[in-house]
């Protein structure tokens, strides 16, 4: 389980290698995503809050990035934060975000980023809930999820 202290390190010291990586060219992310998807993933914004398509959705499956189909988060750890944006407390693997520091709008806060593909996801925050306390705040816009299919 991750901790803040984990977080600070791989934001200051280095990530760890992703199973795999993706690289497009601009023009190739400008035509899969949409332009609001772009702009958040590959320009670095932000959606306004409570605003996103997957803030109140609680069904079991993954989040995956919308960029590279990566899975990042379980449903399972994904919580009402009232922050408004999906919250999660956990990424599904150690090694499926990516994390560095952000010093934008005036403030110190560490990006968080898919390790695969290097979308930006949003930020992680050290006010989550116990044990691990991490609160990771997503763009919906960033993320889909993946359903289970509950009638295996």
């Amino acid at each position: 389980m991750l901790t803040w202290n984990d977080v600070i390190h791989f934001a200051v010291k280095g990530n760890p290698e992703p199973d795999k990586r993706v690289e497009k060219s601009e023009a190739a992310w400008k035509a899969m995503l949409t332009p609001e998807q772009f702009r958040i993933t590959r320009l670095k914004g932000t959606e306004m809050a409570h605003t996103g398509a997957l803030c109140t959705t609680y069904d079991a499956g993954k989040y995956n990035c919308i960029c590279c189909d990566t899975p990042l988060f379980d449903a399972t750890i994904k919580y009402n934060s009232g922050s408004g944006w999906p919250s999660f407390t956990q990424p599904i693997k150690e090694n499926a975000v990516k994390y560095e520091k952000d010093n934008s709008y005036g403030m110190v806060r560490v990006e968080v980023m898919c390790n695969t593909c290097d979308a930006h996801l949003g930020h992680v925050f050290p006010d989550g809930p116990e044990p691990g306390g991490l609160r990771y705040c997503v763009n919906s816009e960033s993320i889909k999820i993946e359903r289970e299919d509950n009638d295996k």
